[in-house]
Formats: structure tokens, C-alpha cells, sequence
């Protein structure tokens, strides 16, 4: 028999540690091959911890609560499981969560443990937890000394007999709704994957690759934008209908496009182009389909407005002569 020990603590005077060395002792004298994982240790190779659990007959998943939570480490082991794991191992894999505090939340957390565990397909063991404000109170008592061993042989029986577990619901909600992407992988393809996913030189490679396809795309778009940056101003060029003694700059925001147009009317003259700029006498804002309307005869200025498809802030009375100089019918 075989069992797996993962660790999610940071290893400093940690009750959880007293804990597991007392059942890795119990387990050693029944003949039980164990290891453990501590994953602070292994941080940067925590999605390939799935493929340890092919040769395990049951793990412990043990970790300690310092302030809020399972932790870190433990967290992204789940998660390694979770998307790599190989499903129909996991179900076959007893597991007794273990779970010390030294502030709150340990029962939330043997449950937290038990729950994931569940979801995987895996089969939950009766666990162990309690808060431990001073390691003294371990050591010293000889009746935790007891509770602890009996857990390990309780683990142990348990493992031993393939004792059954009885349907939770934890695993129906798994079939039913919390349905990972189907991406069609064999376990063999899982557990590559996993390899890449830890291989820091292969994640910086995709994310070069990525950075260059982004590269290459906003290039194409940038060229996509610089053909239709002439869009509108040669239509109000050539519409433009010059009136005596007007002179005003105009500035149309098109809520597609990246600029405003700014128009430079002096009389006879006419300047248009895509911009900025300081002190227009009128702003209108409004959708490139409203402006196409325009430009076409099917609308104008006036009636885009009255009809809310324009905004404008400035000088209204430029409103009315904006359909004097602006001949597109």
C-alpha cells in the first residue's frame, strides 16, 4: 500500500507538520510506503504533482489555516488536479483531509478539502482538524497523541478494506453542471500538457509567440484604419456648399473611429481632416451609421438631431446652416 502526503503549509513551526509526522509513524509500522510532497518545495512544478498520484492507494491532503483560507499552494495543486489529473485514477484514490489553525476556519477548511476532493471523483476519508494556538498543547497531551494515531489507523482500514462510500451529491452537481471544457485529451495528453504548462521556457515561448501574432494583428488593423481614414472627408468636400460671411470649426466625434473629424470653414475655404483640436464653435457626436445617413441624403444634420441620433454642445444657431453649406440630398 501506498500513500501520498501533500502539504500545503509554508513549513515554519507548523502544527500540521507535528500532526503528519505522528501518522507517517503509525503508518510506517503497518508497512505502508508513504511520501510526502511538501508543495512550497515545489512551487514551480505543482501542475505535474497529478501524475504522482498514479501508484498512490490514498493521499492526505494537509495544510494549515494562518488566516483565511486552504492556502495557496494547495489551491493550485487542486487545480493542477483538476485539469490534468486523470479522472478514473482519482476515483479510485481514498482521501483524508488534514487540517490545523492557528487563527479560524479549520472546519471550513477539512470541508473545503473533503468538497474538491469529491467534485474530482475521488473518495473522501473521515479527516482530522483542530486549532493549535501553541505547539505545546500537541506535544504535551497524550490523548491528541491518541486521536491522531487512531485517524492513521482509521486511514488505514479504510484504504486497506476499499471500504464503500456512499453517492454524494458534490458528485452529481459535478456530472450535471461543473462540466469541464470537453477538449478530448487521454490521460497521456494530460499529463504533457501538465509538463508544459511547469516548463517556464515553453510558457515564455507561447507568450513571445502570442505578444508577435498580437504584434502582427494590430498591424493589419492599423492598415484596415489607415484605408478608411480618408472616410467622410472627401463626401463633405465635395458637398460643400460655400455661404457668405461664415466662418466656424466643427468637430464630429464618431463613435467608431479612433479620431474626431475636425471641419475649417472660412468662407469659400474648407479644410477637413481626422483630429484634434482646441476652441471648435460646435461638437457633435454620433454612430458611423448616423453619419453614413447623412452623407447619403437619407438624413441630415437637423433632423439627426431632432431625432436624438446626434448630440451636440456649442453654438445652436451653427445648426440650421450646417444644411445650408452641407448639401448631400
Amino acid at each position: 500500500m501506498k500513500i501520498n502526503i501533500y502539504y500545503g503549509g509554508r513549513g515554519m513551526d507548523d502544527p500540521t507538520l507535528y500532526v503528519l509526522n505522528k501518522i507517517e509513524e503509525v503508518l510506517d509500522e503497518l508497512h505502508v510506503t508513504v511520501e510526502i510532497f511538501k508543495l512550497y518545495e515545489l512551487k514551480n512544478s505543482i501542475t505535474t504533482l497529478p501524475q504522482t498520484l498514479k501508484e498512490a492507494d490514498g493521499i492526505i491532503l494537509a495544510t494549515t489555516i494562518e488566516w483565511y483560507g486552504i492556502g495557496g499552494f494547495m489551491q493550485q495543486f487542486l487545480d493542477a488536479c483538476w485539469l490534468y489529473g486523470d479522472k478514473e485514477k482519482i476515483a479510485q484514490i481514498y482521501m483524508c483531509p488534514v487540517v490545523m489553525s492557528t487563527t479560524y476556519g479549520e472546519q471550513e477548511g477539512k470541508l473545503n478539502l473533503a468538497t474538491a476532493w469529491e467534485i474530482l471523483g475521488g473518495l473522501p476519508c473521515d479527516g482530522l482538524c483542530g486549532y493549535i494556538e501553541d505547539m505545546s498543547i500537541l506535544e504535551d497531551n497524550d490523548d491528541y497523541l491518541r486521536i491522531i494515531e487512531k485517524k492513521a489507523e482509521n486511514l488505514y482500514r479504510t484504504i486497506n478494506q476499499k471500504m464503500p462510500c456512499l453517492p454524494a451529491s458534490n458528485q452529481a452537481v459535478k456530472q450535471k453542471i461543473t462540466v469541464p471544457r470537453n477538449i478530448d485529451l487521454t490521460p497521456q495528453e494530460s499529463e504533457q500538457l501538465s509538463q508544459y504548462a511547469s516548463d517556464d521556457s515553453y510558457v515564455q515561448r507561447q507568450k513571445a509567440d502570442i505578444q508577435e501574432l498580437t504584434s502582427l494583428f494590430r498591424d493589419m488593423m492599423g492598415s484596415s484604419e489607415k484605408e478608411n481614414s480618408t472616410e467622410f472627408l472627401e463626401d463633405l468636400e465635395t458637398h460643400f456648399r460655400p455661404l457668405a460671411g461664415f466662418a466656424a470649426k466643427l468637430k464630429i466625434v464618431i463613435e467608431e473611429k479612433k479620431k474626431p473629424i475636425i471641419i475649417e470653414v472660412n468662407g469659400a475655404h474648407i479644410n477637413c481632416f481626422y483630429g484634434d483640436s482646441d476652441g471648435c464653435d460646435v461638437e457633435m457626436q454620433m454612430s458611423q451609421d448616423s453619419m453614413k445617413e447623412i452623407v447619403s441624403g437619407m438624413a441630415n444634420f437637423q433632423r439627426s438631431f431632432m431625432a436624438g441620433d446626434m448630440k451636440m454642445k456649442g453654438d445652436f444657431k451653427i445648426l440650421g446652416t450646417l444644411d445650408q453649406i452641407f448639401i448631400f440630398a
